[in-house]
């Protein structure tokens, strides 16, 4: 294959003179791809809510266009000049610049630094993998995060907040796995019965979610929380978390801003943990993807995932933005995409 002159359909977003933003399936070439030391071609890539971001033209998320999200690709080296890949190793590249201010995977090629790359368990497709894509690596990070921090099953109930987006699904079946009573928050009412068959005993409303934020503390609910929204649900989280619980923290779909005081930590010791998937070190990166290709049972991935073409991808970008996708999204790039 001759690299350089390969062409090949992605997804471009463009700003336009008026400021605004347009995406469309474009012809690209490798050689117009960033350096880096490991070509993959993608089989299949996901969308995940900083991709539909990226795509509406979030500066905070992608700096420069014309530009092509996609965090997640999973697919096959075609080059390499480094000496830990060789052409035919099935991989998955997830996190760091990618689909961020480095072409990504909403195009059939990838060009990207090799210690970006890591190996693809044996035990996972390329399909499935992105259906654990980014937003599943997360799900399992934080729950690894609240075991880490002594949160167990018996302790209480589990609440896991946008339930019903990519994150919490996950989280919802994750927890439930592990023994854990989970308690789902979701503004999605008809998700519920999916929600219920992942492993969520009972549900809050968006509005019952954020009952209470403007106060200094509430009841004590939960032994540990995933939130994956932010803002005043947050807060109304971390304050009704029992003594000595955690909270994870991995998204501001509602808003970036936590109207919070400092009492649920001094006066019960409640932990709020970060989780941040680009920068996670690849040693980390690595187990927390064994556990999911051989520790758990990621079988209910299959329930919440849908498979759409590049050329459909727009439209669910636009959805995305809207609230209006349940669960994961996978991308097939493959020939007729």
């Amino acid at each position: 294959m001759n690299l350089d002159s390969t062409s090949f359909p992605a997804l471009v977003v463009r700003e336009q003179g008026d400021g605004t933003f347009t995406r469309s399936i474009e012809q690209r070439q490798i050689n117009d791809l960033p350096a880096g030391d490991v070509v993959v071609q993608v089989e299949y890539s996901s969308l995940n809510y900083k991709d539909a971001l990226s795509a509406s033209g979030n500066r905070g998320v992608t700096k420069k266009y014309p530009h092509t999200p996609g965090i997640d690709a999973a697919g096959t080296v075609i080059w390499s000049s480094a000496d830990s890949f060789l052409p035919g190793d099935q991989v998955v590249v997830s996190g760091y610049d990618l689909g961020m201010n480095t072409a990504g995977g909403f195009g059939r090629f990838i060009r990207v630094p090799s210690d970006w790359v890591m190996r693809r368990p044996s035990s996972l497709s390329a399909l499935k993998s992105m259906q654990i894509g980014t937003a599943g690596f997360t799900a399992a990070q934080s729950v690894m995060a609240l075991q880490a921090m002594g949160v167990e099953p018996d302790q209480g109930p589990v609440l896991v907040t946008g339930a019903s987006g990519g994150v919490g699904s996950v989280a919802v079946a994750l927890l439930k796995e592990l023994g854990f009573t989970v308690v789902a928050a979701t503004g999605k009412e008809a998700e519920q019965p999916l929600l219920r068959k992942l492993g969520a005993e009972d549900f809050l409303s968006r509005e019952q979610a954020a009952i209470g934020s403007n106060r200094m503390l509430l009841r004590e609910r939960w032994a540990g929380a995933v939130d994956t929204v932010g803002g005043p649900i947050l807060a109304t989280v971390i304050k009704s978390t029992k003594y000595d619980g955690t909270v994870t923290c991995c998204g501001n779909a509602a808003s970036g801003d936590l109207p919070l005081n400092v009492y649920p930590f001094i006066l019960r010791g409640v932990k709020l943990i970060g989780i941040d998937s680009a920068r996670c070190p690849m040693s980390r990166r690595k187990e927390i993807w064994r556990k999911m290709a051989d520790e758990w049972d990621m079988q209910f991935l299959d329930e919440i995932s849908r498979t759409v073409g590049l050329l459909e991808l727009d439209e669910v970008i636009d959805r995305m933005l809207l609230g209006m996708v349940r669960g994961r999204t996978v991308i097939d790039l493959g020939e007729g995409a």
